[in-house]
């Protein structure tokens, strides 16, 4: 087995099943360092185990790939992480509106999310790296946003095209954490909350409603906010009323997500059905922060399909050209 491919599928699979960042990048981090090193130290144990990046379970799975067998590591891996799920849905589902790179808490360059978006078929993967005010996940200044801009359309190919968006936070206020003519040079926008999530129930409405009123909100991110499982813990949902923000989505255009993390599961199943109620389009997305976690929009599909959510409401089983017609 060729040993990059070994430690990056390593690195995808503890992606997928959310394992410690830090263990993926290790693998990643050693797939990268192997590629760079001459052949005869690739091929020098002594010389290889000494080389930067390549710690001693890395080292093993490249020295079991070189020896012609399937590394162990990787054998006990696809024996222990959950396949990626089917449903008819998912096989309809075509790209991607929320993803996040190194540049903010996501944990590989654009180039790898790009790869991994390639891997799985996707026609369109949108990077959308947090905005200024949630400083804990690095968000984008104005600045580095313009920097990013460029680099993440650089990476299109054919059969799939990057699109550059953001997370902005809705503030307190309903505002958009960021400059209003940035937004319009983007190609997504996905608004999320991210702070004061106990707020009144009145007063989030309204701030929800505020955002999705603007004209460059495309995507109303992880509407409750909640936490199921997972090793941050649960966290319940913010109150706000569904049916007033759902509305305002519907007038608006606006696509309601569908956060495909197994932690989130959110909209609840039965905000789900006033959001199909109200008419609202969907948008199943993985918010993967590595390239490994784009498969998890299986969970999404499963859900909106069990929710019976119509695949020609969903905004990510539209080609590209309808994406983009909608979207500006």
């Amino acid at each position: 087995m060729d040993p990059v491919a070994a430690l990056l599928e390593i690195a995808s699979l503890l992606e997928r099943e959310r394992a410690s960042r830090y263990r993926a990048k290790a693998f990643r981090q050693a797939a990268e360092t192997l590629r760079s090193l001459p052949a005869e130290v690739r091929t020098d144990p002594t010389r290889l185990r000494a080389a930067k990046g390549i710690g001693a379970s890395t080292f093993a799975v490249i020295q079991q790939a070189l020896d012609g067998a399937v590394p162990e590591y990787l054998v006990d891996l696809r024996g222990d992480v959950e396949p990626e799920r089917t449903s008819a849905l998912h096989a309809k589902l075509r790209g991607d509106l929320h993803s996040h790179t190194e540049w903010s808490d996501g944990t590989t360059p654009i180039s790898a999310m790009a790869d991994a978006a390639r891997a799985l078929g996707h026609e369109y993967l949108a990077v959308t790296d947090h905005s200024p005010r949630l400083r804990v996940a690095r968000g984008l200044s104005a600045e580095r946003l313009r920097e990013q801009i460029p680099l993440v359309r650089a990476e299109s190919t054919p059969g799939l095209s990057m699109l550059a968006g953001i997370e902005v936070d809705i503030l307190e206020d309903g505002a958009l954490d960021q400059e209003d003519d940035l937004l319009a040079e983007l190609d997504i926008v996905v608004a999320s909350v991210h702070s004061a999530l106990r707020m009144e129930s009145r007063a989030m409405t309204a701030r929800m409603i505020a955002a999705v009123l603007n004209p460059r909100v495309n995507v109303l991110g992880h509407c409750t906010g909640r936490l199921v499982q997972g090793e941050r813990g649960t966290r319940p949902p913010s109150q706000f009323d569904p049916r007033a923000v759902f509305e305002a989505c519907a007038e608006n255009g606006v696509a309601v997500e569908i956060n495909s993390r197994p932690e989130r599961q959110d909209p609840p199943d039965e905000l789900i059905a006033i959001a199909m109620e109200a008419g609202c389009l969907f948008s199943i997305d993985s918010d993967a922060h590595a390239p490994g976690q784009l498969s998890l929009i299986d969970h999404g599909a499963e859900r909106a399909e069990k929710a019976g959510v119509p695949a020609e409401r969903i905004v990510t089983t539209w080609g590209l050209d309808r994406l983009r017609a909608w979207a500006e």
